[in-house]
């Protein structure tokens, strides 16, 4: 029962306290500490609260991790150079052709940040002092390939502190839930043993966060106050700084048209599909698999959504689309209905057919699953204990 997830427990600590004594007890506990910085309001917590307990142990500068990738708002880069020019901060500023995501396209499913082969169609320009290579860094590595390479072993024990916060998602909650003792420091990987990651401001809410930037006088991301003049206000968990062209992210393809036109003008040219996300990425052509054919079922028109990909990308859809059947087979007993969710797994074959379409290269999209089998149960009015029951 080792991963067992454990229930929420309250105390009587607030969050902030809270932190400074898991950032205090990381800096007793490892030789280096480096803060993963993104401008996001999450690492811009995790950032000031890190340098508060690095001067009171009088560990600077802060050795800071900032992953440039490139079609970035350009108010965020005017926030990290900001964070930049602090004394007490050593910011390590990579550019570096890092795979990512294409959700725009199925022909074209990846695009490599600060392609070389692609110089003319760069969204920016190279910040000045940017790190453009490292010796273990090859084209085409995801950043969770390349972490454990950053830094060496005769770096000595290493903490990489993050702004994983688990109000966003149930799966980041369970990413830390799952440890009884020292539930915000995990093991990085099995090749970098000497690494950790740290998630110090996991149990804060985006509120708490936004507090703290207003009672302490914390400088922040004025993308964040260009998001609140639109659609997005006050929507903190939708308000996300993140690479534009992935599953989720394409669906705030429309605030760089509108708030930052002339770098919207290059992103248009920069990856395959981006004008039809941009129009489409809210309907339900993106998020569902309603223009099927009617002389198909779901479970078939799955195949014919499988073979849009290109033979590698296939086979990684496919494969994700095998786990989450797996997932259904483990739970419940009763086959994948065409349409009706099953209200204990949550899976159907509509269901998975929009799951597809989206390219969930990752397996992401298990709170997809989890959120329409709780409607399913809503709409029977019956309770999970009673689903499991009937279903499984």
């Amino acid at each position: 029962m080792a991963n067992k997830i454990r229930k929420k427990s309250y105390t009587d600590t607030n969050v902030f306290d809270a932190t400074i004594e898991r950032i205090r007890y990381i800096y007793d506990s490892f030789d280096k500490v480096i803060v993963s910085f993104s401008g996001g309001k999450d690492s811009t917590a995790v950032l000031n609260m890190t340098l508060a307990v690095a001067k009171e142990k009088n560990r600077l500068p802060l050795d800071v991790v900032f992953f440039d990738e490139e079609a970035v708002h350009p108010t965020t880069i005017e926030y990290v150079e900001r964070t930049r020019q602090n004394p007490d901060i050593r910011l390590h500023w990579y550019c570096l052709e890092f795979k990512h995501r294409n959700a725009c396209s199925n022909e074209e499913p990846f695009w490599y940040t600060w392609d070389n082969d692609k110089k003319d169609l760069w969204v920016r320009e190279l910040p000045d002092n940017a790190i453009t290579e490292h010796p273990k860094f090859k084209k085409g590595m995801s950043f969770q390939e390349f972490s454990p390479f950053l830094y060496e072993r005769k770096d000595g024990k290493i903490a990489m502190l993050t702004g994983i916060r688990t109000e966003e998602s149930m799966r980041r909650y369970q990413v830390i839930a799952r440890k009884k003792n020292d539930a915000f420091i995990q093991a990085k990987s099995e090749c970098a043993n000497n690494q950790y990651r740290a998630f110090p401001i996991y149990d804060w809410s985006s509120q708490d966060v936004w507090l703290a930037v207003h009672k302490l006088g914390w400088d922040y991301n004025k993308t964040y106050d260009i998001f609140n003049q639109t659609r997005l206000y006050g929507k903190f968990l939708t308000q996300r700084v993140c690479p534009p062209f992935g599953e989720e992210p394409i669906r705030g393809l429309w605030v760089y048209a509108e708030c930052f036109p002339e770098m919207w003008h290059k992103m248009l040219n920069r990856v395959e599909g981006v004008a039809t996300a941009w129009r489409y990425a809210n309907t339900e052509l993106y998020s569902n698999a309603n223009d099927k054919p009617e002389n198909m079922t779901y479970q078939e028109y799955l195949n014919v959504i499988l073979d849009s990909y290109d033979f590698d990308s296939q086979k990684d859809v496919r494969s994700t689309i095998a786990k989450y059947i797996s997932m259904h087979t483990k739970k419940s007993k009763q086959p994948i209905g065409d349409e009706e969710c099953n209200p204990v797994t949550g899976v159907s074959w509509k269901l998975l057919c929009r799951v597809a379409m989206r390219g969930d290269f990752k397996g992401r999209q298990s709170s997809v699953f989890q959120a329409s089998a709780t409607r399913e149960r809503e709409k029977l009015g019956i309770t999970l204990e009673e689903a499991i029951k009937l279903y499984s």
